[in-house]
């Protein structure tokens, strides 16, 4: 029997991939319940005998979605749906049952229960205990490959366990090997569902009907949104690059420190004539005391990117003398060669000209481009960054909580908040010029 499915690059690619959690969708309209229908019945042909688990909150949920999708994909000639138990039987032994954990003690259910995939279909609406804990459950005595196959839109009590999981370990579609498995996030939006968009080209024009967050979750897929957020003006697909080269003359260079016993952030910027910053390189690494912290920001650099550093930048209460010793930390970094400039305008002035550098402006190819960007390598400020929210208190600040989230951001602001200097291309200067300086040595001896 041929069967066969209409499916574009980003479906196959998640069919496709070998990776131990694969992490599918967010934007709705996506295809995700489609293309986990297909790929449970890919799997299922594939390895005989296999079990497989698809998880929703809820039945109503399941009916509605899963289910209703495989009665309407699955020919009758490969197998039979036991409606009672919710529940594919295929005539090769495999199995695909429906269920659903609608709190954390509904995990209990599946305590004994063995698996070769577990399938989440909208993952994010289950906890991280949830997730974590139906894991266990991937085993078996066969050689099947084992696989966790989650699809969602971002938003829901998960979002947040899931953008780290998945979507902040660096760039998209690409494998990350872990202790307890690879992971791999492939990012599906509507407008790559090219067959949803021929049946029903207004889909796109109602999701507008939104407010702007959850237009910007639903119809982008952007999982840097949320109520409270101070940055909307990030954009992962704007403000976020592949690495390329900033050795050259047309860029000045600078490094901006944010350093505590809990946490050293520094950011590496390269800045060219036109004033378009990037943030190149970062180093993020906590319980590091003074000379280890200036040996490791050192070590990241080899010796002719050391002296083409223009400014370090630094807050100024790093020039907080030490009552015991009299000594400041920016005095200890200049004894290990790292000698700091004075960053100290208020923490407000510093966050709006992030802001400014991050909204996007003319350029000189009649387009729009934001005065920042970051190479998609500093994972560590791209996670942070968007997840700062607005103060309580005071609305053009930052709030400071969750603490372990603000050390990069507040290096970037002193760097923005230093006014650091663009680049200065060499000037090429034409015949006529030259010319006339060799005539004025002749007339004037010099």
């Amino acid at each position: 029997m041929n069967l066969r499915f209409q499916l574009y690059p980003k479906q196959l690619a998640f069919i496709q991939s070998d990776a131990f959690e694969t992490l599918y969708g967010g934007a709705a309209g996506g295809g995700k319940s489609f293309v986990q229908i297909v790929d449970a019945l890919v799997y299922a042909l594939k390895y005989p005998g296999s079990k497989q688990l698809a998880l929703r909150n809820s039945f109503p949920e399941l009916r509605r979605s899963l289910i209703l999708t495989s009665l309407e994909l699955y020919p009758r000639e490969i197998g039979t749906y036991n409606q009672s138990a919710h529940l594919w039987e295929f005539k090769n032994g495999s199995r695909l049952e429906f269920g659903y954990i609608a709190n954390d003690k509904d995990v209990s259910n599946y305590m004994s229960a063995e698996y070769d995939v577990i399938r989440f279909d909208e993952a994010t609406h289950f906890s991280d205990y949830q997730y974590t804990y139906m894991l266990s459950r991937i085993r078996g005595a066969n050689n099947f490959p084992k696989r966790v196959k989650a699809s969602t839109n971002p938003g829901n009590q998960g979002h947040a366990f899931f953008k780290e999981r998945f979507v902040d370990l660096g760039a998209p579609m690409q494998k990350y090997e872990f202790e307890s498995g690879s992971r791999i996030f492939i990012p599906a939006k509507v407008s790559d569902n090219i067959f949803l968009l021929d049946k029903d080209p207004d889909y796109i024009r109602r999701l507008k009907n939104l407010d702007e967050d959850t237009q910007r979750a639903l119809l982008d897929g952007d999982w840097d949104v949320f109520s409270g957020q101070y940055f909307k003006e990030f954009r992962r697909e704007r403000h976020v690059v592949r690495p390329f080269d900033v050795s050259g003359p047309g860029w000045r260079h600078y490094v901006a420190i944010d350093y505590g016993l809990d946490m050293l952030a520094a950011l590496w910027i390269a800045v060219d004539a036109e004033d378009y910053a990037v943030v190149y390189r970062e180093v993020c690494e906590p319980n590091l005391i003074i000379d280890h912290a200036a040996a490791r920001i050192l070590d990241a650099m080899n010796a002719k990117e050391r002296d083409s550093i223009t400014e370090w930048f630094a807050p100024r209460d790093l020039w907080n003398r030490r009552q015991e010793t009299g000594v400041s930390v920016a005095d200890r970094f200049a004894e290990c060669g790292i000698y700091l400039s004075n960053v100290s305008n208020p923490r407000e002035m510093g966050w709006l000209e992030v802001k400014r550098r991050l909204t996007p402006a003319p350029d000189a190819f009649g387009g729009e481009r934001p005065k920042l960007q970051i190479f998609d390598t500093c994972t560590e400020l791209i996670r942070c960054l968007p997840a700062l929210q607005h103060d309580e208190k005071h609305v053009n600040d930052c709030a400071t909580d969750p603490h372990d989230i603000t050390h990069a951001p507040d290096a970037l602001r002193y760097f923005c908040d230093g006014r650091p200097l663009p680049a200065t291309l060499p000037v090429e200067r034409d015949e006529f010029d030259k010319g006339y300086e060799e005539e004025m040595r002749d007339v004037f001896g010099y």
